[in-house]
């Protein structure tokens, strides 16, 4: 017997609201019991710029740019990542990213699956990185 869940983007609620672009934190709907998979895309000048950041306890994240190029702040350290990169963060460090390009950037966020989500996981730092 084989076991899987098939979805589509369209399928998984964008959590976003108003804010320009779209997430969807596909590991719910996947029914994922050990790896969560977030889809974003990010139009001009949305991201955390000029606002938080955040980082987890236990919980370790890729960011792999499907498209496009984005600004990561990493700690003190600012990176910037075109279409086919993958960066790895430390649950330690604190992170946020931001996209400064006129086109959209798409972006993957895999990491390990943290029972009663990874808001439980996360702390938030107001004011990381300043505009």
């Amino acid at each position: 017997m084989s076991d899987y869940t098939i979805k589509h983007i369209a399928e998984v609620q964008d959590v976003l609201g108003d804010y320009p672009g779209e997430m969807r934190m596909m590991t719910g709907d996947l029914g994922s019991e050990q790896v969560a998979f977030t889809y974003r895309r990010m139009p001009q000048h949305t991201g955390g710029k000029g606002s938080y950041g955040h980082r987890h306890k236990e919980q370790e994240e890729v960011y792999f740019v499907a498209s496009g190029k984005l600004q990561f702040k990493l700690g003190d350290d600012v990176v910037e990542l075109e279409k086919g990169n993958a960066v790895r963060v430390a649950p330690e460090t604190w992170r946020s990213v931001w996209n400064n390009e006129p086109e959209d950037a798409e972006l993957i966020i895999v990491s390990n699956f943290v029972p009663g989500g990874s808001a439980d996981d996360a702390e938030y730092l107001e004011d990381f990185w300043p505009e």
